[in-house]
């Protein structure tokens, strides 16, 4: 890591201390300034402190548990979620996924599958704003007032900048270095995979995806058992997009295949 680079910063929520600190040394080796907390309240207070850029999290926490840890902290941050339960039921994979995990481990696992997939994750080519730069600008002290508040602008469309990569379909559009999507003038809430997704999907709209080429893609991994992942992630990203109009349908389901963005009319 050169001495310019931003240091990435990863958060652990564990109860169990010997899996706490295993994870908590593994993350280091890998280059992470990593915090560990035993509990989703104080997992809330780092993530508000630090701006992680991964959680791991322990499904089965005491008190508030890893399913409600994760949609709290899904309103903090776009931090990439790995979560870890013990339990191999569907259910609370499915449930993890749909609440904003971007990938499943179930103990025991191994620190290179760990690894691996931490890896996998990270691999992703993106341009991240700098920190702190995605709240809305607020009047500087010192700035005229001139006794009254000022309505708040209404959001504003995505920046057509001559080099950024900008993608549409239909009524989304896309700013792929600015990482935002909209649905007309809409901005949509997107987590970090989701976004990836719609990028992919979106680059070659009559390409029909499967499921394996989605988890290479995106992802960054072959592990083929993997590919709830693609079908959780699409049916949040289709909710998302559809921005509640019923009927709409943005991307199509080919049976036995894949996902392909839906035809557009001539």
């Amino acid at each position: 890591m050169t001495q310019d680079a931003p240091e990435r910063r990863a958060l652990v929520v564990e109860d169990d201390e010997d899996i706490r600190s295993l994870i908590e040394f593994t993350l280091g080796t890998q280059g992470f300034a990593v915090t560990a907390v035993d509990s989703g309240p104080k997992a809330i207070e780092v993530v508000r402190a630090q701006e992680p850029d991964l959680i791991t999290l322990d499904l089965g926490l005491p008190g508030i548990d890893g399913i409600e840890t994760c949609r709290r902290l899904r309103e903090l941050t776009d931090a990439y979620v790995v979560m870890i339960t013990g339990r191999d039921d569907e259910i609370d994979r499915l449930l993890g996924l749909e609440t904003g995990a971007d990938d499943f481990l179930t103990k025991p696992f191994s620190v290179r599958e760990l690894k691996a997939r931490v890896n996998a994750l990270f691999r992703r080519p993106r341009r991240v704003e700098p920190r702190g730069l995605a709240a809305p600008a607020l009047a500087a002290p010192g700035d005229p007032v001139d006794g009254a508040t000022p309505p708040e602008p209404p959001p504003a469309p995505a920046p057509a900048l001559p080099d950024h990569e900008l993608l549409e379909h239909g009524v989304l559009r896309v700013d792929v270095d600015g990482r935002r999507a909209f649905h007309g003038d809409t901005e949509l809430t997107l987590t970090r995979t989701e976004f990836d997704l719609l990028t992919e999907l979106m680059r070659t709209p009559a390409r029909v995806w499967t499921r394996e080429a989605l988890l290479r893609s995106v992802w960054g991994t072959d592990w083929a058992t993997d590919t709830h992942l693609v079908e959780v992630h699409v049916g949040n990203l289709r909710r998302k997009i559809e921005n509640g109009q019923k009927g709409l349908k943005l991307i199509r389901t080919v049976r036995g295949v894949g996902y392909r963005m839906e035809t557009l009319p001539a």
